[in-house]
């Protein structure tokens, strides 16, 4: 449980404050993008980013239980996913993050998630906790 509550405190506030950001900076979140997929080399570096953090995470946290604790499993997992997927087909990668941008209806879906998940974590890491076994 304190593996789940420090990565909870780390990922949740990061996640959190990622998304309020790109709420409320729109121009930002459309520079970011435009600045990502100008460049390749920005595939490789968030594909070894991704990677790193993912193993990072699934090497430390393997919870795999019906609460908040599994969103942190699947989060590593996921970074793994995309981030090996990043390294291993980038032109691939890029072609699904070029279709996502040139649809802007589906941004405020990442935002949202990215908020809603953030915030998931950011109470469960930092509201008082009961033991658990």
């Amino acid at each position: 449980m304190l593996t789940s509550v420090y990565l909870a405190r780390l990922i949740g506030p990061v996640l959190l404050a990622a998304g309020i950001g790109l709420l409320v900076n729109r121009t930002l979140y459309d520079d970011v993008v435009r600045a990502y997929l100008a460049d390749r080399i920005w595939t490789f570096y968030a594909g070894l980013a991704g990677l790193t953090a993912g193993l990072a995470i699934v090497l430390a946290h393997r919870v795999v239980a019906p609460d908040w604790r599994l969103l942190i499993t699947l989060l590593g997992w996921l970074m793994v996913i995309d981030g090996a997927a990043r390294l291993i087909v980038p032109d691939a990668m890029r072609g699904l993050d070029k279709a996502w941008a040139d649809r802007p209806f589906l941004r405020p879906v990442g935002i949202a998630a990215t908020i809603l998940v953030g915030a998931v974590l950011t109470i469960a890491g930092y509201w008082p906790q009961t033991p658990t076994p």
